[in-house]
């Protein structure tokens, strides 16, 4: 029985001609397949690319739903997408080296069958502490197979558009989180939250089986890890997972108010930079400080950080609108459909339009577009819905696609250029901006929505005169609304100054969003004009050393 398994898991014989080699220990073979193969790899990357996005999308488009349906607080059920990014954030550290040292069919198989058991666990979940632990561990078997799904795609498109496919695979997780919020009212219907892991237990079965049946071409191995690595990754992860807790959690206890935050930081930032100072005096470090640090990676690091800032709008700023407006996922179905399709169309066009030597141009688009959509839905009113959202919305969907593609590969190439070494640098500076990157746009912008709120409100309500005929108007009226069920007079006098409260506190609200939306558009009007500062710059530069070259 342990041999059959040993065989199943073991890498399959593989005879590669010289420009089929793997280009890095632990990636797979460029190995020039069939068509009827390439699209079911294809087929298979897709599913992969879902399985993964769906793995976080799911419990945050329904929090809500599952804080009722658990019976949790606010508090708690924001730790269960927060504690998803905690252990997401640095596990590619560990995935990169176990690939290379164990090769990629133990990889995909441990790590599918993880995810599979996690999300059947899942079905068993009725205790907070229980949930934490899952979500959790389901954080890090995600971080695998969205690198499946990226793999896989490499195979499905020939060796010339091979890093299209990268593109093609980075994006298709993103799109989970349209079809997430699509999918979950039907799945509510059905059984409350059980449908919700029971539909991702499915994806998870459907994925294993699919990567037991068609394996990749096998990886090249070498001994990858080290007795540092051991020191160094507790020390990263656990002040990475620091940081997204209090990114996580910090504007719904408040920043100030639980001290459990600064307890956090006192212990992440020690753990991060003994971590740093560890690297940079190793001879084969996991970071490479040296070159992590250097100015070009600084600005990279900058712009893609504000660029997950911005993007923040539509999973926080536009649903949150709306949400305040009384829409919900069921009365948002062609909004979430048409932001899926913009989706979609980001990556096909990031893809298609793909030129390495230009690869900060669709980055600069991207925080262009956001900057014109954040100011359109600037003007929004309490009469706002959804479809005066769609165009808007749409450019943003589409943004956040068309842009990760070209940014991972910017980094990419600048890591290769310095050595194979530099990719686990790379990629695990390119994680943490994401999910860092994405809680610290939706910390920002929480933050800044509730403090313009009560900013907002007070206004509103230092304006309200009782003595104003319109205001003692909506008084009455509100009092009407409620006279067939009251019919004492104080009582509904009382119930129209509440219904007039909630009106106020709804449009201080909504002219809260609205300075976030324009606290977005100013902020990606800032990031472009240093693109375009950086662009013109290294066109100088260009232009100066080529004048400076032609009289020698």
């Amino acid at each position: 029985m342990i041999a059959r398994l040993r065989r199943f898991l073991s890498e399959e014989d593989w005879t590669f001609a010289t420009h089929e080699l793997p280009v890095l220990p632990g990636s797979p073979g460029s190995v020039e397949h069939r068509t009827r193969h390439r699209i079911a790899y294809g087929a298979i990357a897709i599913l992969l690319g879902l399985t993964g996005g769906f793995g976080n999308a799911l419990i945050s488009a329904n929090t809500y739903t599952l804080q009722g349906a658990l019976g949790l607080d606010p508090a708690e059920i924001a730790w269960l997408p927060t504690v998803y990014v905690m252990t997401n954030v640095s596990i590619n550290l560990l995935l990169i080296k176990f690939r290379a040292q164990f090769g990629l069919r133990p990889f995909a198989m441990i790590f599918l069958g993880i995810y599979a058991a996690l999300t059947f666990a899942h079905l068993f979940v009725r205790g907070f502490d229980t949930a934490i632990l899952v979500r959790a561990a389901s954080g890090m078997a995600g971080a695998a197979v969205s690198s499946l799904c990226l793999y896989y795609m490499m195979q499905a498109l020939p060796a010339k558009w091979r890093l299209k496919a990268v593109v093609v695979g980075i994006g298709i997780p993103q799109c989970a989180t349209p079809l997430a919020r699509l999918f979950s009212p039907d799945l509510l219907a059905m059984s409350q939250w059980r449908t919700l892991y029971l539909f991702e237990l499915g994806l998870a079965l459907l994925s294993l089986a699919a990567v037991a049946f068609l394996r990749l071409p096998p990886t090249t191995r070498s001994k990858a890890f080290e007795r540092l690595d051991f020191l160094t990754f507790p020390l990263f992860a656990g002040s990475m997972a620091l940081f997204a807790a209090v990114l996580g959690l910090g504007r719904i206890v408040w920043w100030t108010n639980a001290a459990w935050i600064g307890w956090a930081l006192i212990a992440a930032i020690p753990m991060l930079a003994a971590a740093l100072l560890i690297e940079h005096h190793r001879v084969n470090p996991l970071l490479n400080t040296r070159w992590l640090g250097s100015a070009d990676i600084v600005r990279f690091t900058i712009v893609t950080i504000m660029a997950r800032i911005v993007l923040s709008e539509q999973s926080y700023a536009s649903v949150g609108l709306l949400t305040v407006l009384g829409q919900n996922n069921d009365q948002l179905v062609p909004f979430f459909t048409i932001i899926f399709l913009a989706s979609v169309a980001g990556v096909a066009l990031s893809a298609i339009t793909l030129d390495v030597t230009r690869l900060s141009h669709p980055i600069m688009l991207a925080i262009g577009l956001v900057a014109i959509a954040a100011f359109a839905d600037s003007h929004a009113t309490s009469l706002t819905r959804a479809p005066q959202m769609y165009a808007s919305q749409a450019l943003i969907a589409f943004a956040a696609t068309y842009f990760l593609g070209p940014a991972l590969l910017f980094g990419m190439t600048r890591a290769l250029q310095q050595g194979t070494g530099h990719i686990i640098s790379f990629i695990a500076l390119f994680g943490m901006i994401n999910s860092i990157g994405g809680l610290a746009g939706t910390a920002l912008l929480g933050s800044y929505q509730q403090i313009r709120e009560k900013a907002n409100s007070a206004a509103l309500v230092q304006s309200i005169d009782p003595t104003d005929p319109i205001v003692v108007q909506r008084l009455q009226a509100g009092g009407a609304a409620v006279s067939r069920v009251v019919g004492d007079p104080a009582l509904r006098s009382a119930e129209g100054g509440a219904i007039l409260s909630q009106t106020a506190t709804r449009e201080a609200n909504v002219l809260a969003y609205d300075d976030v939306f324009r606290l977005i558009a100013g902020l990606a009007a800032l990031t472009f004009c240093y693109l375009v500062f950086l662009m013109i710059r290294r066109t100088r530069r260009e232009r100066r050393a080529a004048l400076a070259q032609g009289p020698a």
